[in-house]
């Protein structure tokens, strides 16, 4: 008969079992978690909120306190003694969470184009040019246009409502596309898209002096 089915833990104590442990009984582990599963995922639920985390954190105050029953004081209770490793388990994992949270914001707020009045300006002159691109355009080449990449109109409605063939609907539209590069090419070309300004390049000379300052050819 298999020995761990003739040991009867009911009556036992976790401070029993943990000195039973701690003498080769290590198969009696899995007693004292059973027992301590539910409040230690409770525990780590409050501080964490996410159950994985949660779980991983138990699996670790485990795992140590495992290696630590060596140090335990059997004076004392075994479950405040395990709860306190756990919490300070869960006061590190929060303060690693909370640090890759703002490492994301910070990252989401980096990607977010901010608004400002400039940007305002930037963009209604942007939509003004568009719109004097679009409608410079023969009249032929506008229509098909404005219906397949504005309006999201399908080939066979296009050439519905204007009675042309296929290919007349897509030869219109990639000439239409073809005058409007044309047509905004001077305007994307301009030194004030991405200007580099002085004072950026001054920055950049300066980083780039002190660094280099340090290796030798």
């Amino acid at each position: 008969m298999n020995i761990k089915s003739m040991i009867n833990t009911d009556s036992l104590s976790d401070e029993d079992i943990v000195e039973r442990i701690i003498n080769g009984q290590s198969y009696l582990y899995e007693t004292i978690m059973r027992r301590l599963n539910a409040r230690m995922f409770r525990i780590s639920m409050s501080f964490i909120g996410d159950d994985m985390e949660a779980e991983d954190i138990m699996q670790n105050t485990y795992i140590y306190a495992y290696r630590s029953l060596g140090s335990f004081n059997k004076r004392a209770k075994f479950n405040t003694w395990i709860t306190r490793i756990l919490i300070n388990e869960c006061i590190l994992r929060k303060k690693k969470l909370q640090h890759r949270q703002k490492v994301i914001n910070a990252k989401r707020t980096n990607d977010i184009v901010t608004h400002t009045p400039l940007n305002d300006v930037m963009n209604k002159e942007l939509k003004q040019l568009l719109e004097n691109a679009i409608a410079a355009l023969p009249d032929k080449y506008r229509m098909v246009f404005v219906m397949r990449e504005m309006e999201d109109m399908s080939t066979q409605e296009t050439m519905e409502v204007l009675g042309i063939e296929e290919s007349n609907v897509k030869i219109r539209l990639m000439r239409a596309k073809m005058l409007l590069r044309d047509q905004l090419k001077d305007y994307y070309r301009s030194p004030e898209i991405f200007e580099f300004h002085l004072s950026r390049c001054d920055r950049v000379v300066d980083v780039v002096m002190q660094q280099i300052t340090q290796y030798k050819i």
